[in-house]
């Protein structure tokens, strides 16, 4: 992934941008021709690459003094209170699930524990512990063993196999607990592909996900991956899924930019060449995804996940305007894709935004023009 980013990085700087370049001492600085330190984006209020906060892709600060909390003291009552404070039909419980089940996985895998050593996220098990009737701590629990599964194990082996047949179980718990929460199916459909449901086992699923929350951009992203794993990469089912989920989609809902991701599971591995993001299909999807930005409510938690993916894209087909604009919503927080994908997700943002920021000065743009 390193070594993919180096050759993006260098192929892009000396071809998309070569009238912006100038050679320093200590390597390449973007530049605008007059203003040869005007291509920096700490001059349009964007954070610094080691100020990206790489946990969340957009701002949830209960979520943050809460998560912050837990790790500090180890006492998960917090936690459960703001998770019995969210309601369950709506993104933002999903999104606070996979937050605390994520930091309790990285703290396990920081800390596995031993003789004289509690292992990390000990709040986890005592939660479910003294709480077993909590929905909040059962579905944290079962996205963790989910997360756990593909971290730490290989798919198609037996370590594999017996993880994900636990955090099954554990879905299955936190659905009788929380008969009309959709986060329990949501989580079990990473379970879906990850022990490879049949056909008429994922469609049983995801029924029960749409009797719950037929709009759940979430649970969509979650069936998008079961749908390119199944067909093991099948560009047809991935995009018939993905554009009929956007067109039966209600106006201003985010899964107008569905066809976005989908077109992104299937990128070639390396194709930097600016006409391919500049094609009809993926300005067909881009323009979908933008649409979403324009007419979703401002505050849907789950915006930010398309935002995002637009500046990878915006910026690849070189509409560095757009992807100002994309930007100036989400600088500061960078966990979503791409970026995640990344050995580190801070870098691969911060270059797209300095490839952004040259590419607007280049064309006249600065930070007096960039609205907002």
């Amino acid at each position: 992934m390193a070594i993919l980013w180096l050759l993006m990085a260098l192929l892009m700087l000396s071809l998309v941008l070569l009238p912006v370049l100038r050679r320093r001492r200590g390597g390449i600085e973007l530049v605008s021709p007059g203003h040869p330190d005007a291509a920096d984006p700490a001059a349009y209020g964007f954070a610094l690459q080691e100020e990206l906060d790489v946990r969340l892709p957009g701002p949830d600060q209960d979520l943050l003094e809460v998560l912050e909390l837990v790790q500090r003291t180890q006492d998960y009552r917090a936690a459960a209170q703001l998770l019995a404070g969210t309601e369950s039909e709506g993104e933002l419980r999903w999104q606070r699930v996979q937050a605390f089940a994520g930091a309790a996985a990285l703290e396990l895998q920081q800390r596995p524990g031993g003789v004289h050593e509690t292992p990390g996220g000990q709040w986890l098990r005592v939660w479910r512990a003294e709480q077993p009737k909590d929905a909040g701590g059962a579905a944290v629990h079962a996205e963790f063993l989910v997360q756990q599964a593909w971290r730490t194990s290989t798919p198609g082996t037996d370590d594999f196999r017996i993880i994900m047949e636990e955090a099954r179980d554990a879905c299955g718990q936190a659905a009788l607990l929380a008969p009309g929460d959709p986060v329990p199916y949501v989580a079990e459909l990473s379970i879906a592909r990850g022990l490879a449901y049949s056909q008429a086992e994922f469609e049983q699923l995801w029924l029960k996900v749409l009797d719950r929350a037929p709009q759940h951009m979430g649970a969509h992203l979650a069936a998008l991956h079961y749908w390119c794993e199944k067909w093991h990469g099948s560009r047809e089912q991935a995009y018939s899924f993905a554009e009929a989920a956007a067109a039966r989609a209600p106006q201003g809902s985010p899964l107008a930019a569905l066809p976005l991701f989908a077109v992104f599971e299937h990128l070639p591995e390396v194709n930097l060449v600016a006409s391919f993001y500049q094609s009809e299909v993926v300005t067909k999807a881009i323009h979908g995804a933008l649409h979403a930005t324009h007419t979703a409510d401002p505050g849907d938690p789950t915006l930010p996940h398309v935002r995002h993916l637009l500046i990878f894209f915006l910026v690849r087909a070189e509409r560095w305007a757009e992807a100002m604009e994309q930007l100036i919503h989400v600088d500061g927080h960078v966990g979503a894709l791409p970026w995640i994908l990344s050995d580190d997700p801070a870098a691969a943002f911060a270059l797209h935004r300095a490839l952004a920021v040259a590419g607007y000065e280049a064309n006249g743009g600065s930070p007096a023009t960039l609205p907002g």
